[in-house]
Parts: C-alpha cells; structure tokens; sequence
C-alpha cells in the first residue's frame, strides 16, 4: 500500500473492504481487515498517519454533528437549565447573605460563575457523550457500523469525545453569556478561559466514552451519573474555595478534575492565570483516556 491513498484508490479500497466485511465472522477480524487497507502504520517512514488520524477523527465527528446540529437550540436550552438555578439560588440568594465576605472577593456570584461553566460543560460532555454511545450501543443498534468504519480505533474515541467537547463548549458559551450580562467581566472571553474549558470538556467526554461503552444498560448511566458526576458538582470547588478546607480534605478535593477547571477558570475570570498544576493534571487525564478509549474500541465486541 502506498502512504498517500488518493480518492479514487481510497474508493477502490472501501469497495474492497465491504467485499471482505461479507466475509468476516467478527467485528475484529473486520477491523483488522480495515488497519490492513486503509490506515497507514505509524513508522518512521509514514510522516502522514498522523495527518490521517486527524482527518479519520473529524469524519467520526462529522457524524454526531449532523444529528447534533438539528438539535442545537434544544442542547442550549436544557443546558442551562441547571446553571441557571444555581446562579439563582446560590449567586443571588446565598449571595446576599454572603456579599461582604473577604473570602469569596465581595461578590458570591462572581465566584460562583466561573465553576458554573467548568460545571455545565462537564455535564453535558459527560451525559451527551455516555448516552449517545449508550442508545447507539443497545436501541438503535448503529453502533456496529462506527465499528466497521476503515478507521483507527483511537479515530474513534477522538472522533467521539470531540462531539461531547462541541456539546460541552455550547453549553459552556450559553453559560458565559449569563455570566457577562450579570457581571460585565469580558475575562470570560479570553483564550486561556476557553482553553481550559475546552480540556476539561476533553476529561469529561472521554470519560462519558469510556462509561458508554462499557455499560449494559441505560439505567447504568445514571448510576455513574449519581456516583459520579452529582458529587463531584458540590466537591469539585464550585460553591467554596478548595484552600479554606482542612488538609485532608483540601487534598480529596484537588484529586478531582473540576476542582482544577473550577480553580483555574476562576483565576482566569480575576485577571489571573491558572496554576501550572492544572493544565498538567487535566492534560495528563486526558491523555490517559485517550490511550483507554482507543484500547476499548479496538475491543469493543458490540
């Protein structure tokens, strides 16, 4: 097989495959047909597979966003939701009671609104993400054919948890416009902001990975959901400063994800920067999930 596949032998291959897809008894043997075919090996000699990966990730991704599209307005809304209550309840109601406190700089909501956004987007990254693959997996029955696509597994992971980054990112950027019409702080438009939130949308899609495609059921979603996800909304320094707790409990919190998000998102909104402990912490997570979802497909049975 030459490195650079053109259109037309690339056609001539995908024919080739779904000739060979007759003959496969299991999904693996189809993807082992398809690494053949298809995807270049990552050798010294082969400067593109990267550039392949790329391009096989926003294919999977191309997927979810015609189905997402259609429904985008809908994301937005049920999105807000949550944020919004909170905001309401904890921003103005607690907030008055607690506005001349020194801890939380004057104003409780301008402390709050930044974990509302690292909160949402991991929310929706997370749920979006673990039920798509979930219904696709045991309903509509879809999911074999993302299995059979002439694609790399780890393609697929990216693919996926680039479609509950895009959801995540759209519920982050609803939230935002909130915490601008309340506060006025234009911080929550800088690129450092957005590019935590979009690494904290990684940690969390991935994860919502993983959990769909693992899972036996629906209803087990929701019990990663209650295990998982609820308290790790109140822990993860969203309504409190993480360094006001004793020390081991200010440990247990800076072992969780959003804590870093909600941290460093805030530092960002007060004109700050994010401690480097952060983006390491975030990166190497999503990092890590990257490696088990690309694991995982090339596992996958259904």
């Amino acid at each position: 097989m030459p490195t650079a596949i053109g259109r037309e032998e690339w056609l001539t291959n995908l024919k080739e495959l779904l000739r060979y897809i007759c003959q496969c008894i299991t999904i693996q043997e189809c993807q082992a047909v398809t690494a053949q075919l298809l995807l270049p090996k990552p050798t010294a000699t082969s400067e593109k597979w990267f550039s392949y990966l790329w391009q096989d990730c926003l294919t999977v991704w191309w997927g979810d966003w015609l189905e997402l599209r259609v429904r985008v307005y809908q994301v937005l809304a049920s999105g807000l939701i949550s944020p919004l209550i909170y905001i309401l309840a904890f921003g103005f109601g607690l907030g008055n009671a607690l506005k001349d406190a020194p801890m939380f700089g004057g104003s409780y909501l301008n402390f709050i609104l930044p974990g509302m956004v690292a909160l949402s987007s991991m929310t929706i990254g997370f749920g979006g993400t673990s039920f798509s693959i979930c219904g696709d997996r045991l309903y509509s029955k879809t999911f074999e054919e993302l299995l059979m696509l002439p694609v790399h597994p780890l393609a697929l992971h990216l693919g996926k948890m680039l479609a509950g980054v895009t959801r995540g990112l759209l519920t982050a950027g609803s939230v935002v416009v909130v915490a601008i019409l309340c506060t006025g702080n234009w911080h929550f438009l800088h690129p450092e902001f957005w590019l935590l939130v979009t690494l904290n949308c990684m940690v969390f899609s991935g994860i919502g990975v993983l959990v769909g495609l693992s899972v036996t059921s629906i209803e087990s979603v929701g019990l990663y959901n209650s295990f998982l996800i609820v308290p790790m909304s109140f822990l993860g320094g969203t309504f409190f400063e993480p360094n006001l707790l004793p020390q081991p409990l200010q440990t247990l919190v800076y072992l969780l994800p959003l804590t870093h998000a909600s941290v460093g998102l805030r530092a960002v909104v007060n004109g700050g920067h994010a401690q480097w402990y952060s983006w390491l912490v975030l990166g190497l997570m999503a990092i890590i999930l990257c490696w088990c979802g690309g694991y995982q497909f090339s596992h996958q049975k259904d």
